[in-house]
């Protein structure tokens, strides 16, 4: 006789939202994964990802709004999904209910942390991708990659060293250089 596998407790949308606030976790079909703390690297990276997008925002008047962790997407009811991304770029201000997105953003990007680089080069460019997000970025401090993934089109999978500058594919005119950024963060 096989041994009997353990069952995993699935949660809903009300359990979730019962969790304490400063705990960090994200939700994959109905199970809870828990988030690392971001270092200070990854801290620093998101900051400045997330001035340039803010900035660049601003300065075109665009009605896309820019969001970072913790900030809740729910991408999925059935089966429950609901994930934490560090920058978010949403243009559909339909999707935003005052406390979540509620669907696809546009843009998202991941900084990968050391403890589980899987989540992001797997787990969640399979989400990602089948949930409706256009572009997903995988920024790498520790290879010192940026992996840009524009589903859109040819879905396009490209890999940069941190020494490129970057087209972000959902604007026409925006250049991120990540020289400038590993230069400040001295790596």
């Amino acid at each position: 006789m096989p041994a009997l596998q353990p069952q995993v407790q699935l949660i809903t949308l009300e359990q979730y939202e019962a969790f304490p606030e400063d705990k960090r976790v994200e939700v994959f079909d109905g199970v809870v994964y828990n988030m690392a703390s971001p270092s200070q690297i990854h801290q620093t990276i998101s900051m400045e990802l997330s001035n340039i997008v803010y900035n660049y925002i601003k300065s075109k008047k665009g009605s896309c709004q820019l969001f970072s962790a913790p900030f809740d997407v729910k991408l999925s009811d059935k089966p429950f999904t609901i994930v934490q991304p560090d920058i978010m770029v949403i243009c559909d201000k339909d999707k935003l209910d005052g406390k979540r997105c509620n669907g696809a953003p546009d843009f998202i990007i991941e900084i990968v942390s050391p403890s589980n680089p899987a989540d992001d080069y797997i787990r969640k460019l399979y989400y990602y991708k089948n949930a409706g997000v256009r572009e997903y970025w995988i920024v790498d401090p520790r290879r010192k990659t940026v992996t840009v993934n524009y589903f859109e089109k040819n879905m396009l999978n490209i890999q940069y060293s941190f020494d490129s500058i970057i087209k972000v594919n959902i604007y026409e005119d925006l250049l991120i250089s990540f020289s400038e950024i590993a230069d400040m963060l001295n790596i």
